[in-house]
């Protein structure tokens, strides 16, 4: 997580956020449901965003 928010350093990527998207890459989730508009900035370790159902 705490790489996500160096790598994230320029969007307000928290502790909270971090952990989704870490717990989405290590399940192999592509989609999440979140109103959090900065999961569609956020990327996976392959690179590939993620998609966010609102």
């Amino acid at each position: 997580m705490i790489v996500l928010m160096q790598k994230h350093h320029d969007t307000p990527m928290d502790l909270a956020d971090a952990s989704l998207v870490a717990v989405a890459e290590r399940l192999g989730l592509k989609r999440i449901f979140t109103r959090d508009s900065d999961f569609r900035i956020y990327r996976l370790a392959d690179g590939s965003a993620l998609d966010v159902v609102p």
